[in-house]
């Protein structure tokens, strides 16, 4: 760990001292965190944590935690504002405080995050080849909730997403100024070919609530790489992992079986229109 001191600039204390824990935990300048609101920064952080294999597992008694190793607990303070320090052992105690305050003004443990790896250690991964595919099927909601509607085509707006769709309007689920990730998302139709489920029945295209269905290739070691679609250059930001909220809107089950086979979640680094048929070609290169 590293100490990395959260310096004066935009944002509020909160949302300084957040980013610099983060920064000092991963060993990282601070301009490498994401910035947002307070509010946003941890699901913006979450989204980009992710793309690392990493996570923020919310504590559940804070005030009563105690940790042999880093931790970040939220202070509160008498006035009513707040910040982030860096918690460390059994019992606990502040190890870092980026904000540089006096021991005298320690504040009241409001909420701790325990940042984690999502999976086990496995050895260095090595670079997966990617075969061509293309893609079968797009789909768009206007709003949260709505039903996927099928396309031939459509327009891909970099930094937003596909035109009509929820989140290039900003009314997704889980749609977030900053967010990462949400621009499209893809699933492969050889997955859905091969889900079983505890009904017996398949999860279509429309009911997987993916942007795209492709075939002809694995989409999981697409994250982290650019690749292109048709006209359109993207980039793999993460796993698009399945939750309770798809489970809601389908069926008992969908959550269990997508795990890990959820497809992906891709920004555009470009505009241009997505047809279905386009070629899916990706880079060998991270």
């Amino acid at each position: 760990m590293i100490e990395v001191k959260a310096t004066t600039g935009p944002g509020t204390l909160a949302e300084r001292s957040l980013a610099a824990c983060l920064a000092s935990l991963l060993e990282l300048e601070l301009d490498a965190i994401p910035t947002a609101g307070e509010a946003a920064l941890l699901v913006v952080a979450r989204q980009w944590l992710a793309e690392r294999g990493l996570g923020l597992v919310a504590v559940a008694e804070p005030q009563e935690f105690a940790w042999a190793g880093p931790w970040i607990a939220q202070l509160i303070h008498e006035d009513g504002t707040d910040r982030y320090v860096i918690m460390f052992g059994i019992p606990s105690g502040v190890i870092f405080d980026p904000a540089g305050l006096s021991r005298d003004a320690p504040g009241r443990v409001q909420a701790g995050y325990v940042l984690a790896a999502l999976e086990p250690p496995h050895p260095a991964p090595t670079l997966v080849p990617v075969a061509a595919g293309r893609v079968e099927a797009i789909f768009i909601a206007p709003q949260a909730g709505a039903p996927m509607c099928p396309l031939e085509e459509v327009r891909a707006i970099a930094g937003r997403g596909l035109e009509g769709d929820r989140y290039a309007l900003g009314q997704g689920t889980f749609s977030i100024a900053g967010g990462r990730g949400n621009e499209l998302t893809l699933i492969a139709g050889e997955v859905l070919d091969a889900l079983a489920l505890p009904d017996g029945r398949p999860l279509s295209g429309a009911e997987a609530r993916r942007n795209l269905v492709t075939r002809g290739l694995d989409l999981n070691p697409l994250v982290g790489r650019r690749f292109r679609i048709g006209e359109l250059e993207l980039i793999g930001r993460r796993r698009c992992e399945p939750c309770a909220h798809l489970q809601r809107l389908t069926r008992p089950g969908v959550l269990r079986a997508l795990v890990h086979r959820g497809g992906l979640r891709a920004d555009l680094l470009n505009t241009g229109t997505l047809r279905v048929g386009d070629a899916i070609t990706a880079s060998e290169q991270f």
